[in-house]
């Protein structure tokens, strides 16, 4: 961990006792210090060299079912002790709900230290190398690609907190992420495949993993989509490739699992602990503790450790997620999934790295035994309805499945169904886990996760395409 903390203990203690000083149930400070750099090469130009850093402090003080939350860029005593009046005042006023008070930004701090191989410490000569190694990787991969746009990025975020119940945590987080996005031209117009990668890890990534693969993957995903014929409409066995259809799962499900949800009646596994919910096949983590997934952390954004949460264990609905506020209520632990955007947002119940666990089938034996259907081999972005389950998700690269073979490959369609509803469709699982790393967005707030899962085969799921 870092030598000096963001905030002095006797500071801390000073701002805490302030906080609560007119009453209250509880006090939180939460800083944080940010860095964060990008580059982008896009068709062989740099179009994006940028850093930016943000550094401050959000104190929260709940009375009863009030929250006062006020946040501010000043660190000094002086600063926090203002920030701690407004969110007293805010809490007695009472009331129920929350209600925020920003105040006036202050001076900026620097700091350098971090993983393995520090971002900061790497030349952006470095990076810039890595763009253009990964831009002719793709652009030899085959003569119809016209267009490449790569990207790189890498943050540095340092959080402490503190509370009026005797917690005190840090971390220091490191994130790294590379992506390549292709375009290729055919006889069916523009077709684009993607790529990425990204860990909680520092430049030292790219000793493991080589960007001419990367951009390969993505520019063959384009190449392929132009000899693709459209999808079939209507009803059809799915099977999704391993890591491939974790973010299916983390928004039609993981959503509907997270405790403020639950409380509120929003959504559809409400009251349904201990009930079979999803096929005997079928069990759902939630893990913030998997190293290097994009959603690892030593502490969450309330100073809680991360666990290896069991949400469905063979089917039966077995926990929520929990952060401290709706944790507290039911008189029980947080289960370390309280988490927010910046030190300018209140904490909420959101996912780490959510996944199915693997199964014991071969992959290419459940394709060999689906006489027909649609292979999804990659999955875009989607939406889903917590209070239903209903969700609609879109596929960026598929193949026909005809008498077990993998055929032609499909254009672009969506996935529409209900996330109980396709858990317990789940008929096969194989042992061939991979995870994939997305950004989460929740009620404004954004935040890296995780989602994975193993090959597995769905009965039924209806496919809107234009065949």
């Amino acid at each position: 961990m870092t030598d000096t903390s963001l905030i002095e203990p006797d500071v801390l203690h000073n701002v805490l006792g302030a906080a609560l000083a007119h009453g209250g149930d509880m006090a939180e400070v939460f800083a944080e210090d940010s860095m964060s750099a990008s580059a982008m090469l896009d068709d062989r130009r740099v179009e994006e060299l940028s850093s930016g850093r943000s550094r401050g402090a959000g104190i929260r003080v709940v009375a009863g079912e009030t929250t006062g939350f006020a946040h501010t860029s000043d660190l000094s005593e002086a600063g926090l002790l203002a920030a701690a009046a407004a969110a007293a005042s805010v809490a007695r006023d009472g009331g129920g709900g929350v209600r925020t008070v920003a105040l006036s930004f202050g001076p900026r701090a620097s700091n350098d230290r971090g993983a393995k191989t520090l971002p900061s410490s790497v030349p952006k000569s470095t990076k810039l190398d890595l763009l253009t190694r990964a831009d002719q990787a793709a652009r030899a991969t085959g003569g119809s690609i016209s267009q490449v746009q790569v990207g790189c990025g890498d943050s540095r975020r340092r959080i402490l907190i503190a509370n009026s119940d005797g917690l005190l945590a840090e971390d220091d987080q490191v994130r790294t992420r590379f992506n390549v996005m292709c375009v290729a031209n055919g006889d069916t117009g523009m077709q684009t495949g993607y790529e990425s990668l990204a860990r909680t890890e520092g430049y030292e990534i790219f000793e493991r993993f080589n960007v001419e693969d990367i951009a390969r993957t993505a520019a063959k995903r384009a190449l392929a989509k132009l000899s693709a014929r459209p999808a079939p409409s209507g009803e059809v066995p799915i099977v999704l490739a391993g890591g491939s259809g974790g973010i299916l799962f983390h928004e039609a499900c993981g959503h509907g699992l997270e405790a403020d949800h639950i409380v509120k009646d929003a959504s559809v596994y409400t009251g349904q602990m201990g009930k079979l919910v999803a096929s005997p096949l079928v069990t759902l983590v939630d893990d913030g503790t998997v190293l290097g997934e994009w959603g690892n952390f030593a502490v969450d954004d309330e100073g809680h450790a991360p666990a290896r949460n069991v949400l469905i264990e063979n089917g039966v609905l077995t926990d929520y997620m929990w952060d401290w506020l709706r944790a507290r209520k039911e008189g029980r632990a947080s289960s370390g999934n309280g988490r927010r955007q910046s030190y300018q947002h209140l904490p909420m119940v959101r996912m780490t790295n959510t996944f199915l666990l693997a199964g014991h089938e071969n992959a290419a034996e459940i394709v060999a035994q689906t006489p027909s259907g649609v292979y999804v081999s990659k999955l875009g972005g989607g939406q889903v309805n917590t209070t239903t389950g209903d969700f609609v998700f879109g596929t960026t690269e598929a193949y026909l499945i005809e008498d077990g073979h993998l055929t032609e490959p499909l254009r672009d369609a969506n996935l529409i169904g209900n996330g109980p509803e396709v858990l317990r469709r789940i008929d096969a699982v194989a042992d061939d886990f991979d995870m994939t790393p997305g950004t989460c967005g929740k009620d404004g707030q954004s935040v890296p996760v995780g989602c994975g899962q193993a090959t597995l085969r769905i009965t039924g799921v209806t496919l809107g395409g234009t065949a």
